[in-house]
């Protein structure tokens, strides 16, 4: 509950009318201060009046006001700045480390709150805040959505940079290895990364003009090669042992890759094919990449299709391009975008959210259910963003939607 507490003084969520200590002396609250996430007093630089004299220091928050001492804060140098103790419970004095005895506040949650709380925290099916969404402000929605879309999409870009770091500043090779990771559709995810990250691009550019040495690379590298099954395999193996000795590469284990429950459009070794047919036709690069203005040009990049062994080809659909678009070329615009300094590429990134439909899963549902318009893949994107990183960590406390319903009476 001490979570809870601090929210409630962050957000100034109690009575605003005459205070008092709990020794007697009058309390005025000018500002808060500044939440300290890390190690320290909950709140820096807060200001507060005491008996018309005011204090400008640190302010600590506890569930009861023995655990000042609990928590090691009397032998603490770091608290002797501190100039009011806030606590639900007054169960004692508290004097920090230099020997001063602190002035302390009783805050109280009201009640409405612990049980608003409690039931946001509780409640599995829908987030119990869907009870609030049609009395919201109306503006409050739409700017929460805008800023989780903006949340999500940094997400993206920090792992990109990541994945960039680890490729030695080789934003050639991280786009690949992030397109290869978002083929993976989710269950092979981490496998298609690891097998990217071996794919030796440099060495591959000598064999960029023949599609047959690219995929005995590719299927090779994965472990894939008996999956196919056939005559080709056969030339596969061949080939991909020749190569191997070559470049001195090493395959991945194939226990790696995921089948269960996969429909045979998303079996890697499908998957790992188109990617050979789209490396080979030069559309598997992040100069192609920069070049398209809009969606229709996007889905045309990523047009795609398995290779001869194949008696069926298999074409990525357009609902996997566009899942190919929102986590691949929408991330890795604005990534790069942010790496050159280059508003313009960051401001097409947002734009093609707006052209592209929303995102049709069991989490866009559950939201369309519970009264959100979803318009566009932005709307989706936040969406997504508000139940994997607010409602399934219960960081209610963090939500705007959140914020209304608590103080909501």
């Amino acid at each position: 509950m001490e979570k809870l507490l601090q929210y409630v003084w962050k957000h100034k969520l109690f009575p605003l009318g005459e205070m008092t200590c709990s020794n007697g002396a009058r309390l005025e609250v000018i500002d808060v201060g500044l939440q300290n996430t890390n190690a320290g007093p909950d709140f820096f630089n807060a200001k507060v009046k005491i008996d018309g004299t005011m204090w400008v220091g640190n302010v600590e928050v506890h569930d009861k006001s023995s655990l000042w001492y609990q928590h090691g804060h009397h032998t603490d140098k770091n608290y002797n700045n501190v100039v009011l103790h806030v606590a639900e419970e007054i169960d004692s004095e508290v004097t920090t480390e230099a020997g001063e005895t602190l002035p302390q506040y009783q805050l109280s949650i009201p009640e409405h709150l612990k049980q608003n709380y409690e039931e946001l925290i509780s409640t599995d099916k829908y987030p119990p805040c869907y009870k609030a969404l049609p009395t919201l402000p109306r503006l409050s929605v739409p700017s929460w959505m805008s800023a989780l879309q903006t949340e999500r999409l940094e997400d993206k870009t920090r792992r990109i940079a990541d994945i960039a770091n680890r490729c030695t500043g080789d934003w050639e090779k991280a786009y690949f290895v992030t397109l290869s990771r978002n083929f993976g559709f989710g269950i092979n995810g981490e496998a298609f990364e690891h097998w990217a990250m071996g794919i030796p691009l440099s060495s591959l550019a000598h064999h960029c003009d023949d599609l047959f040495q690219i995929e005995a690379i590719f299927m090779g590298q994965a472990g894939l090669i008996d999956r196919i099954g056939n005559d080709f395999a056969d030339r596969l193996r061949k080939e991909y042992t020749y190569l191997r000795h070559k470049f001195s590469m090493q395959p991945m284990d194939p226990q790696l890759w995921k089948y269960l429950r996969l429909r045979p459009s998303n079996f890697p070794h499908v998957r790992i094919s188109q990617l050979a047919t789209l490396y080979y036709e030069g559309r598997a690069t992040l100069s192609r990449l920069i070049e398209c203005e809009d969606v229709k040009q996007l889905r045309n990049l990523y047009e795609t299709k398995t290779t001869d062994w194949c008696d069926c080809s298999k074409k990525m659909s357009v609902s996997s391009k566009d899942v190919i678009i929102i986590n691949t070329a929408i991330p890795m615009l604005f990534a790069y975008g942010k790496h050159k300094g280059n508003a313009e590429l960051c401001a097409k990134a947002f734009s093609l959210y707006e052209q592209l439909k929303a995102e049709d899963n069991h989490i866009v549902t559950m939201w369309k259910e519970c009264g959100l318009e979803v318009s566009d893949a932005g709307d989706s994107q936040a969406l997504i963003q508000l139940k994997k990183e607010y409602c399934d960590k219960k960081d209610c406390l963090r939500c705007r939607i959140g914020f209304e319903y608590l103080r909501a009476e």
